[in-house]
């Protein structure tokens, strides 16, 4: 994946998966927590409407969960794109962004909130603190845990896996995916050309995934399993086979497998943002229509928003920052106009 080198609080140059901690206070107009693609394209936009920004996640890469989850998978549904890889874009994020130069913390949890006369100041789960005039949250889901398969995490990190970085790491293996939703019928699909074999485990013969992906993977050399589970893995530094067990008759078969890949979802937290005094809506933050949340200096963007006919797509996360930005924009400096003008009429675009 593609890094841009930022600047760290002593002025030396650094990644921005290592642009981490410290004991300064970083001071800028605007704090963004979250840096998927919602944060990343805020880090943009309020650069474009001459602000400073951070950036602060608790994951150690920028990209969030396209980058955590599916960095190799195609998206289709991106303005301007017919497709492109998730890592792909989240490079092509990074690179926009990078033209103002925002900093970024990551490996930090935004824990504690405070406010000021003029700003708010944000403290991580590391001690960082970072002044604000402004905070933006596109935090997704919150933290998010993947929920392990019934037969436990043992064989994790030795074939056993929730997501799939690199998808030629699996050339040549027979890989079986546990799940019915988008994201197992994905990897399936992306894995199908690369593996020698791939076998889809589900313990329903309904799934959850996009029903034009369940025809792609039903016209695939994919092999199927319905009211099937994962009974039992066996190998010793790493998988060697499988044992499967039939749900409505109690069957059992083993079949060879040197790689599983669980994709039966995650669970996902908030964590210290429940504390800041924000109105939750069905664990999402309540917004308006500028996507204040009703927290003096605290807007909102993206997944993690709740408000009536919202839509949880990458491409409404763009327009909900947007807003955002533009919206925060007079809060920064109150001669600020909200509408920013149009970015083909400036010459600094």
């Amino acid at each position: 994946m593609v890094t841009q080198s930022v600047e760290a609080n002593d002025g030396t140059a650094v990644r921005p998966e290592a642009a981490a901690g410290g004991d300064v206070d970083t001071s800028v107009d605007m704090l963004i927590v979250g840096a998927g693609p919602a944060g990343l394209y805020g880090a943009y936009y309020a650069g474009f409407r001459g602000m400073s920004v951070a950036l602060m996640d608790s994951l150690p890469e920028a990209g969030g969960q396209v980058t955590a989850m599916y960095p190799e998978k195609v998206i289709y549904d991106v303005a301007g794109f017919p497709a492109i890889r998730g890592r792909e874009l989240v490079d092509a994020l990074v690179t926009q962004a990078a033209q103002f130069d925002p900093t970024y913390l990551l490996d930090q949890q935004a824990a504690e909130l405070a406010h000021e006369p003029e700003a708010v100041v944000v403290t991580s789960s590391q001690g960082h603190r970072v002044r604000a005039r402004v905070v933006v949250i596109t935090g997704g889901l919150g933290t998010f845990t993947p929920r392990p398969l019934p037969t436990g995490t043992g064989h994790l990190g030795r074939g056993l896996a929730y997501f799939v970085p690199k998808l030629d790491a699996y050339a040549d293996q027979d890989v079986v995916v546990v799940g019915g939703g988008d994201s197992a019928f994905d990897w399936a699909l992306a894995l199908e050309p690369i593996a020698r074999s791939v076998t889809l485990v589900h313990r329903r013969d309904r799934f959850r995934a996009h029903a034009a992906t369940i025809e792609r993977v039903e016209a695939s050399s994919v092999e199927i399993l319905t009211f099937s589970e994962v009974a039992a893995i066996h190998g010793e530094d790493r998988i060697e086979k499988v044992e499967l067990v039939q749900t409505r008759t109690g069957d059992r078969h083993v079949r060879p497998a040197q790689a599983v890949v669980a994709a039966l979802g995650f669970t996902a937290d908030l964590g210290p943002l429940t504390r800041w005094g924000l109105t939750m809506a069905r664990r999402h933050i309540a917004v308006d229509s500028t996507m204040f949340t009703g927290v003096d200096r605290v807007f909102a963007a993206g997944d993690i928003t709740e408000y009536p006919g919202k839509v949880r797509l990458i491409a409404t996360g763009f327009g909900e920052v947007a807003t955002a930005v533009n919206n925060a924009a007079p809060v920064v400096d109150p001669a600020a106009k909200v509408f920013p003008g149009h970015s083909s009429g400036d010459s600094t675009a």
